[in-house]
């Protein structure tokens, strides 16, 4: 998980993942859509690939890329257990809950028998 954090780290790597999504393509392809170097594009391809990110094949003297989702579903997983709310989270909503039941029934109370509140 953390090679696949490190890899998307990068914004050139989430656009080019980006760009995968759609369609493989080509070394050539990506690198003409940045104004980076072709190194340096090459670089972030390889970075992709080791991360399992990116699977290349051969076509000719070409090196096709396509996008390969499945390293992300650990990722994935563990943002969601970040992003949902703690056990302790769960028994504070149902405290403050309880604090509003609380107080809308004592308000309805004194609504409804005022001398009860005035001989109390």
């Amino acid at each position: 998980m953390d090679e696949v954090a490190a890899a998307i780290a990068d914004p050139v790597r989430r656009e080019i993942l980006l760009m995968l999504r759609d369609e493989p393509l080509s070394a050539g392809q990506i690198a003409d859509r940045f104004a980076i170097s072709r190194p340096a594009v090459s670089r972030h391809l390889r970075v992709l690939r080791e991360a399992g990110l990116a699977r290349d094949t051969a076509d000719g003297r070409r090196r096709v890329y396509t996008l390969v989702t499945a390293p992300l579903d650990e990722l994935a997983g563990w943002l969601e257990r970040l992003m949902r709310p703690s056990g302790w989270q769960h028994h504070l909503d149902a405290l403050e809950t309880e604090v509003y039941r609380t107080r809308r029934e004592r308000q309805t109370a004194a609504g409804r028998h005022p001398s009860q509140k005035e001989t109390a």
